[in-house]
């Protein structure tokens, strides 16, 4: 049996949650696979209008320019749930030190590998409905 360190999928997840929270760009991106898909969330969100996710580096980097990289993350794992050789599910938190108040999301999300351990598909399930009330308190929106 491998450990969690040896999956490859939780190494990514791993991997990933380290660099988001340090604010290191290029490290996230070198994890993703050049033909990548990230969809976070799940669906259509102001993020994502077609709801198709972000397909391919330079568009997952402008996601990350716009989403990640002006946020201080702080994410949160609560289980990471191995699935085959090459996925896996992930219970976390992520919390958003907005200046003037934090948003939290709660999200599963799911990370997809190819034998080189790089992301295909990370797909994160989370209300977007949730996040704008949050943002809406906080007088964001």
């Amino acid at each position: 049996m491998t450990t969690d360190t040896e999956h490859l999928a939780i190494r990514a997840n791993i991997n990933s949650v380290t660099l988001a929270m340090k604010g290191d760009r290029e490290g996230w991106l070198a994890l993703y696979a050049d033909d990548a898909i990230v969809q976070d969330p799940v669906g259509k969100s102001p993020f994502d209008a077609s709801g198709e996710g972000h397909r391919g580096k330079a568009a997952i980097g402008k996601f990350w320019d716009t989403v990640i990289g002006p946020s201080r993350l702080t994410i949160n794992v609560h289980k990471r749930i191995p699935s085959g050789d090459r996925a896996c599910a992930v219970l976390q938190t992520a919390i958003n030190d907005m200046g003037k108040g934090k948003t939290e999301v709660e999200m599963i999300a799911v990370y997809e590998v190819n034998d080189d351990g790089k992301i295909v598909r990370m797909s994160a399930f989370w209300s977007w409905a949730d996040m704008e009330s949050q943002l809406k308190k906080l007088g964001f929106m």
